[in-house]
């Protein structure tokens, strides 16, 4: 299943000259990403101020890098990727543990 989301970046201080710049762009990604804050966010693992900007620049970044892993920007990146990822998702039971 896939998931669609749209994306903002909006500039909170600007150059009154060059006028505000937002950045909007539509995305599809394999997970639930909004689950995915809230999960991480419960495991505290990272300060909650940071969870939102790490969860979804992962998410972005990862899916794009899925659709382009054989290609030489990324083929090295993809497997150590995926080990990342594997840490990160077994954090929650060595949180548990702890």
């Amino acid at each position: 299943m896939s998931h669609a989301y749209r994306i903002t970046v909006q500039a909170l201080s600007s150059d009154p000259q060059e006028g505000a710049r937002d950045l909007t762009f539509d995305v599809t990604n394999h997970d639930e990403i909004l689950q995915l804050v809230e999960r991480v966010k419960a495991r505290q693992i990272l300060p909650e101020e940071e969870v939102a900007a790490f969860i979804v620049g992962l998410k972005v970044f990862g899916e794009v890098m899925l659709h382009h892993r054989h290609e030489p920007l990324f083929a090295e990146l993809f497997p150590q990727f995926g080990l990342f990822m594997k840490r990160l998702k077994g954090a929650s039971s060595q949180t548990a543990e702890a």
